[in-house]
């Protein structure tokens, strides 16, 4: 399957039920999956007149206590960062994929990674952090959609897959041995006793809401927000690392890019240089841990990214500066080759 379809797919098998989008390349393929697939299991698709309508439909959705996602690339994420920031403020889950391209503004269409900073930092006005997942597979863009749903659920936060236009659109092999049967879904729909469903006057009334006009009812909510995010981080970080003990430079790349890295590495070790790589399956939280623990024996971090360079300042953060940290990028919608990597690598070891 196609990446956006095996994500689709994934969505339906976890329980999703409503979707809200608006077409961009190169993200297509899901809106296309979806409108043929869940009004065929009594689902609703909607393609909503803009990127801001989808995303307030996902807010009246979640709001219901249902799973529900929209998905978009880069300039129309940008378009949905206000309602995101409704969503976490008002603590509402829900499943948003962002499949990147070139930027800024309209960019181009190829693959690119450099909505990191949007995705980690700025995905909304004020204090809030979402979890970010990064596949790096056409079987994770399956695989991390289940987990995307479940912490949503778990945690009561938007939760972003952010992959690109080339895991977007390439096609691999996968299965969905976890994620239940095409039309039962894994995850049953649980009664969410926050939920705005009616209450026939058995209970009191649940408001949902992100307005808080008093400051110390507004810290209340924020500092409690927080210590879920903090939750998040101790329990669900992670990574993936290869050929990191006793490695003099460790290659660090989520994504498309780091099946890239690893080939580049591979390369690199047949040729006596002792290279490891770092995969973050999380960007958010950020597996700072994971990293510290592949770089016991590094002299050196080489960040490889489909962009300027972004990811390099959580690598920094996580290693508190104390190992030279270099960088190598394409950008513009280049994805880059290993040689290019390779030579980057030799360069600096």
């Amino acid at each position: 399957m196609k990446g956006n379809e095996a994500l689709a797919e994934a969505a339906v098998r976890a329980g999703c039920r409503h979707y809200f989008g608006y077409p961009i390349t190169p993200q297509n393929e899901i809106a296309a999956y979806m409108s043929k697939r869940l009004p065929k299991i009594g689902g609703v698709f909607i393609q909503a007149e803009s990127e801001i309508s989808a995303i307030n439909m996902v807010y009246g959705c979640a709001a219901a206590g249902t799973r529900c996602m929209t998905s978009s690339s880069s300039p129309g994420i940008s378009l949905k960062t206000e309602g995101i920031s409704y969503l976490a403020g008002a603590d509402l889950p829900c499943v948003i994929v962002n499949v990147q391209r070139g930027g800024p503004g309209l960019g181009s269409i190829q693959p690119s990674q450099a909505d990191y900073w949007q995705a980690t930092r700025a995905l909304g006005h004020g204090d809030l952090r979402i979890p970010v997942l990064a596949p790096s597979t056409v079987q994770e863009m399956a695989d991390m959609t289940g987990k995307a749903f479940d912490l949503a659920d778990e945690y009561r936060a938007p939760v972003m897959i952010l992959a690109d236009g080339l895991l977007g659109q390439m096609m691999e092999p996968v299965s969905f041995p976890d994620i239940g049967n095409a039309d039962e879904p894994r995850a049953k729909a649980v009664p969410k006793k926050w939920a705005a469903v009616g209450h026939g006057n058995s209970r009191g009334k649940n408001i949902i809401n992100s307005l808080y006009l008093q400051p110390e009812k507004l810290e209340e909510k924020i500092t409690e927000r927080f210590k879920r995010y903090e939750e998040i981080k101790n329990k669900h970080a992670g990574a993936v690392s290869e050929n990191c003990d006793g490695a003099d430079i460790v290659i660090a790349a989520y994504g498309a890019t780091a099946r890239i890295a690893r080939s580049a590495a591979e390369t690199a070790r047949e040729k006596g240089i002792k290279a490891g790589t770092f995969r973050p399956l999380t960007l958010y939280p950020f597996p700072e841990k994971e990293l510290r623990e592949a770089c016991k024996t590094a002299k050196k971090v080489l960040v490889a990214e489909m962009s300027m360079g972004q990811m390099v300042d959580d690598v920094k953060l996580a290693l508190e500066c104390k190992l030279p940290v270099e960088f190598f990028g394409r950008t513009g919608g280049f994805i880059p080759g290993p040689g290019e990597i390779l030579n980057k690598i030799t360069e600096v070891t």
